[in-house]
């Protein structure tokens, strides 16, 4: 949870490195929580209409989020030395998609790169969170 909370408070951050374990937690607790919005909406009756299965909830939590789960994407694509611009491989069929995941999926570079210090460096990274940097 500490990792989804990091990726929310570096709401719009394009900036840096983000290792997997930051990527990958913010996806399982992304799903986790938008499937608690789906059920929510289909429980209070919240639907658009029978045949779309989300509602208001759903909506607002998709949009509150798509630009952190942006944002967290776009460092961990740096973390393994590439430009965000590389999530557009993922409109190629297939390919591009699994391309896509390969490279989530990879450890990054180690030591720094053209993005960064490498965050697995900084073992009280999690406990720095919100603090100021000098």
């Amino acid at each position: 949870m500490k990792w989804y909370l990091k990726v929310l408070k570096q709401y719009a951050d394009f900036k840096g490195r983000a290792r997997r374990t930051e990527y990958w937690m913010y996806v399982l607790f992304n799903m986790i929580f938008a499937i608690a919005a789906l059920v929510l909406d289909n429980l209070l009756g919240l639907k658009f209409n029978e045949q779309i299965p989300y509602g208001f909830i759903y909506l607002m939590y998709g949009l509150a989020t798509f630009i952190p789960g942006l944002a967290v994407l776009v460092r961990r694509l740096h973390d393994v030395d590439k430009s965000g611009w590389w999530f557009f491989i993922s409109l190629i069929p297939i390919i591009g998609t699994i391309w896509l995941l390969v490279l989530l999926a990879t450890d990054g570079t180690p030591g720094s790169n053209q993005y960064g210090v490498n965050p697995k460096e900084n073992f009280n990274e999690i406990n720095e969170i919100g603090q100021k940097q000098m």
